[in-house]
């Protein structure tokens, strides 16, 4: 009765609906134009994280981290007269940028000199003119500093870096990417004058790029969602209205998300960026249904708004249901306290259903607005030669007569990808979602052979006591930990007070380089008093330790080894820290932009199983609430959960570890399979209703009217995730594919395992 009166208030309201649809759509679209790529992405860690606890606590005590941007080059002539001087340009423009807080390179960095008199250290700032004498003194002078080996050149002396320091309020703007650029220009103008390519790295630079791709993929998905869609509706319907207005239809939906994800306050993300296409894709088959039902019921009455309110009646409540379990598959991601994770499964939750609403509230008055077009009925033989059919009267045949072989195939394949489970990991990098040819990787690579990474490893280490982090044997402990970290190939250069005071040595006994060297008790108190006297602008500790003393960090240069070999090394490292510092008397911190990265990673994982169970259980409530029996909620899930575990199988087998872009397949991939079993389920109850066939002309039926529909939307489904294979990212590659793979799966599987069960599970008559 409801589906009635909501079918005829559709079409007697229609003028009514169409103003509040472009009235609702105007509102929508002048907040959909005020979207934002994300300049410093969310969390994924939820804040009560203890791992994210102690990175907020990190940069409370010294300040943010990860604001370097790194140029290098490789070069045997360093100090040649003209590379240094238009290296030394370049440093000049650089540090004369807006939102540039410091540049430190050759050609431009810091020594200490002695000055006996006042007791205190003198800070030079060096720089030369291009004279060959200056440069060989320069070159003499630089060579001779342990300190910035590993920083400023490498061992060979042919590589240097040039470090820049970002001011971090301007990168958490949108003058972060006018910045970027500006430095782009300016290494631009260098490489042509020196005909020498810069490599560019650095945490700033590699989100900066990262959020111009994702801006980019934004605009090309959905234009080719759009596409493929418009392609798959002329290959079904052969009409311009019906390619026209689903199109139209879906992208309305687009707009209204996008202005909810405005009224939210969210960006876009590398996550969210595909929220587009994703409507495009899922909303189109609802329009399909509708388009598919209402020429079924033309063709029987050949009366327009018959046909209209018929198929209102008999799609509505299924696809609200589908459509439902789908937002369900993306809803779940809202409760896993990850930030990132919550904003892009709030807003597609949010989107499928605006997508859903307007297809059905919208697309009858547009059927009610054009003229009828004539549709011949197809006959019996029309229907022989029809190819989709032929597909479904193979399907009906092994259904039917080839049950023990369809359980026996199923059962090989579970067996099959349990052992490729078996093989699974989870494992990301910083950059692996670029392919090696992109220049960003290419440039993070040239690092790790040169300087071996240039990726920030934090160190917190606290005595729990005023002033007890200068002391000789708290120096001597951290002495020993950065010996061992330095036996690890995936750390490069440290920085740490120990650096300073090493440096403070060598100056002491006027630049002999082998004096670098932690002093002894007695010759520690007087560097350390001249150190002092230096004055607080150019204290060289005040960038190690806190205000009191206690607490010091070190910062390590690390290779991007991925997050399974971070939490092996991690792991290992534990009790050779405690060791050195025992954990009764000192606390010490592993954190940094890797930590969070490699814990997010693993955050991500432990909670698609709960994400999952969730999806799991709200869908069986769902399909409860439909069909009333336990047995109809266990075998709707069994057809959808099997395809899960293949994909997972296929993910083992060919090494493609679980890591944020991929952990998210299942879920999402669960709530749209869904949607074919409830078309099936539905029009099987309906059929069971209606008629006192047998179960097995029941079923036949079933297929018949509903395979078609189920192959034309896993088609649009395939061809439409399979436009993400066109990303730079690999991870979008991943993630497409594998759902496209995965729904195609799932559709078979509810075409003909989901009847199979039916048939073994529901006795010879249709309850």
């Amino acid at each position: 009765m409801i589906l009635i009166n909501l079918s005829q208030f559709i079409l007697k309201q229609r003028k009514s609906l169409i103003v509040l649809f472009f009235v609702i759509s105007a509102v929508a679209t002048w907040k959909a134009c005020q979207i934002k790529i994300a300049f410093n992405p969310g969390k994924i860690l939820p804040s009560t994280d203890s791992t994210f606890i102690k990175y907020q606590n990190f940069k409370q005590k010294f300040g943010e981290d990860g604001t370097t941007m790194v140029l290098g080059v490789e070069t045997s002539d360093l100090f040649d007269r003209s590379f240094y001087q238009n290296w030394k340009d370049l440093h000049h423009r650089l540090e004369n940028l807006k939102g540039v807080k410091q540049v430190l390179s050759i050609a431009g960095f810091v020594s200490l000199k002695k000055d006996t008199i006042n007791k205190s250290f003198l800070v030079n700032n060096n720089s030369s003119s291009a004279g060959k004498q200056n440069l060989d003194s320069l070159k003499s002078a630089l060579y001779q500093l342990p300190f910035y080996q590993g920083i400023l050149y490498d061992n060979s002396h042919k590589a240097t870096i040039m470090a820049i320091t970002l001011d971090s309020n301007v990168l958490k703007s949108s003058a972060k990417i006018a910045l970027i650029n500006n430095i782009e220009g300016q290494v631009k103008k260098f490489e042509q004058q020196q005909k020498l390519p810069v490599h560019i790295s650095g945490l700033p630079y590699i989100k900066t790029v990262l959020s111009n791709l994702v801006a980019k993929e934004f605009a090309l998905f959905f234009g080719l969602s759009l596409l493929i869609a418009a392609f798959i509706l002329w290959l079904f319907f052969w009409q311009i209205t019906a390619v026209l207005y689903p199109l139209l239809l879906v992208v309305f939906g687009v707009v209204w998300t996008l202005g909810f994800m405005v009224l939210c306050g969210y960006d876009i993300t590398l996550l969210s960026g595909i929220i587009a296409p994703l409507m495009v894709i899922i909303g189109i088959p609802n329009s399909i249904l509708i388009i598919n039902g209402y020429r079924s019921e033309y063709a029987k009455t050949k009366e327009k708004e018959a046909s209209i309110l018929a198929t209102i009646q008999k799609n509505t409540l299924t696809t609200f249901i589908a459509n439902l379990t789908t937002a369900v598959g993306f809803g779940v991601l809202y409760f896993t306290d990850s930030n990132v994770l919550q904003e892009f499964g709030l807003s597609a939750a949010f989107g499928v259903m605006f997508t859903w609403l307007i297809c059905m509230a919208m697309l009858p008055v547009i059927l009610s607005i054009l003229p009828a077009q004539p549709i011949q009925k197809i006959n019996s033989e029309q229907n022989k030669t029809d190819f989709v059919m032929k597909i479904l009267n193979l399907v009906v045949n092994i259904v039917i007569n080839h049950r023990k072989t369809v359980y026996g195939f199923v059962g090989a394949l579970i067996l099959i990808s349990i052992f490729g489970l078996s093989k699974l990991k989870t494992n990301g990098f910083v950059v692996d979602d670029l392919p090696k040819s992109n220049k960003v990787y290419a440039d993070l690579k040239f690092f790790e052979s040169t300087f071996n990474g240039i990726l920030p490893l934090e160190f917190d280490i606290s005595t729990r006591k005023k002033n007890k982090i200068i002391k000789l044997s708290t120096l001597t402990k951290i002495d020993e930990l950065e010996k061992l970290m330095h036996g690890y190939p995936a750390f490069g250069k440290s920085l740490s007070i120990n650096s300073a005071i090493k440096y403070a040595s060598q100056t002491f006994y006027n630049g002999k380089p082998q004096f670098y060297r932690i002093p002894n008790q007695m010759e520690g108190g007087f560097i350390l008093a001249y150190s002092a006297n230096t004055g607080k602008q150019n204290n060289m500790l005040k960038n190690f330790v806190d205000s009191i003393k206690s607490s010091t960090r070190m910062t390590f240069q690390m290779r991007d080894i991925g997050s399974e070999k971070v939490n092996a090394l991690l792991k290992e490292l534990k009790p050779k820290i405690d060791k050195i510092f025992n954990p009764k008397i000192y606390e010490v911190n592993i954190t940094g932009p890797i930590v969070m990265y490699t814990e997010g990673t693993n955050y991500l994982v432990k909670n698609l199983k709960d994400s999952l169970l969730l999806a799991i259980g709200l869908i069986a409530l769902i399909m409860w609430i439909l069909f009333r029996t336990l047995k109809m909620v266990l075998i709707s899930l069994v057809p959808n959960i099997i395809p899960l575990l293949i994909t997972a199988g296929i993910m083992g087998f060919f090494g493609m570890a679980l890591k944020p872009s991929t952990v998210l397949i299942f879920s999402i991939a669960l709530g749209i399979a869904t949607d074919q079993t409830v078309y099936f389920l539905t029009r099987f109850k309906h059929q069971s209703r209606k008629t006192a066939s047998s179960i097995l002309e029941i079923i036949s039926t079933t297929i018949e009217e509903t395979g078609r529909s189920m192959i034309y939307t896993a088609t649009i489904l395939f061809f439409g995730f399979g436009v993400f294979a066109c990303s730079t990212f690999g991870g979008t590659v991943a993630l497409g594919i594998l759902l496209a793979v995965t729904l195609v799966t799932a559709m078979l599987f509810n075409l003909i395992f989901l009847p199979v069960l039916l048939l073994s599970f529901c006795g010879n008559k249709a309850k």
